[in-house]
């Protein structure tokens, strides 16, 4: 008597990796070590990070494909040099200022919010966030389940900026309030002050700062320490750290998001308008070539 189990249908195919890993190469360079361990590093053309729509869009297709596959077993988010996110990419911006209804609502609520939701929601593996580079837009590495930062850095949240009359509501508002005192919280998101890296493990946001140059070195040190855990403990642990995490997406994304984009209709602002992150760091002709490092 056969024991095979006869069924009605199949599963649904899912991408390999190097399915995943093409489909994203203009957006993110990725490597995976053979026990699915993924590193994920943001780009543009194999330079630092520009913010651009496209992107915002790939982002959280990124985290829900890659977060779900079975063959991963934890991922590591970095970006590219030591800018983090350099400028906003006019051109890939444009349509806001010819559509601004379709484009703020396809664009920014949906893409924004699913940037920050299916990394929260959608990933069943433990996330560490390399924050490898000065700039904004922090809470992509900042709200991974483990963070570090090269000891280099200088971050801030650039919202509240004069010349800009942005209201931070598109999920570092959520960072900064879930992991700082709340007063602290406060003061950097309304006066857009600079943090150093030592300024980032004093308020809770990163667990420690290394040199750079040992940074990925770091990285693959903090893996290799959760690869020798047990595989299901170590998935399930990772949805219990990230409760408080859901909890506040749940309870303030949605509506701070829509505040911030009637903002930007009240102040007419548009993102190709923006000013560069490197000028407000005062980073011009100080950008260093790509990180590197061997996956190991």
């Amino acid at each position: 008597m056969s024991n095979v189990k006869q069924t009605n249908a199949g599963y649904v195919k899912w991408p390999t990796f190097e399915e995943i890993k093409e489909m994203f190469k203009e957006h993110f360079i990725m490597d995976r070590r053979e026990d699915g361990v993924v590193t994920v590093r943001m780009h543009c053309k194999g330079g630092p990070l520009i913010w651009s729509m496209e992107l915002h869009d790939a982002i959280g297709k990124m985290w829900r494909m890659l977060g779900t596959d079975r063959e991963t077993e934890m991922i590591i988010f970095t970006g590219t040099g030591n800018i983090w996110v350099t400028d906003f990419e006019a051109a890939s911006w444009a349509p806001e200022g010819d559509d601004p209804a379709e484009t703020r609502y396809n664009h920014m609520f949906v893409d924004g919010r699913r940037m920050i939701i299916t990394m929260i929601q959608d990933v069943e593996v433990p996330t560490l966030g390399v924050l490898s580079g000065s700039g904004g837009h922090t809470e992509l590495a900042l709200m991974c389940d483990l963070a570090i930062a090269a000891d280099d850095i200088t971050v801030l949240d650039p919202h509240m900026l004069p010349g800009t009359n942005n209201v931070p509501g598109d999920g570092i508002h959520s960072c900064f309030m879930e992991l700082m005192p709340a007063r602290f919280a406060a003061w950097y998101l309304m006066t857009g002050d600079k943090m150093s890296a030592q300024d980032l493990v004093r308020l809770g946001m990163v667990s420690e700062i290394v040199p750079r140059e040992k940074l990925m070195d770091r990285a693959y040190e903090i893996a290799d320490m959760l690869m020798a855990q047990n595989r299901i403990a170590r998935r399930l642990t990772t949805q219990l750290v990230r409760r408080n995490w859901k909890k506040r997406i749940a309870d303030d994304l949605d509506m701070a998001f829509g505040t911030e984009l009637f903002g930007m209709y009240c102040a007419d602002e548009l993102h190709s308008e923006l000013l560069s992150m490197i000028k407000y760091l005062e980073l011009e002709g100080k950008i260093d070539p790509p990180l590197k490092g061997k996956i190991r």
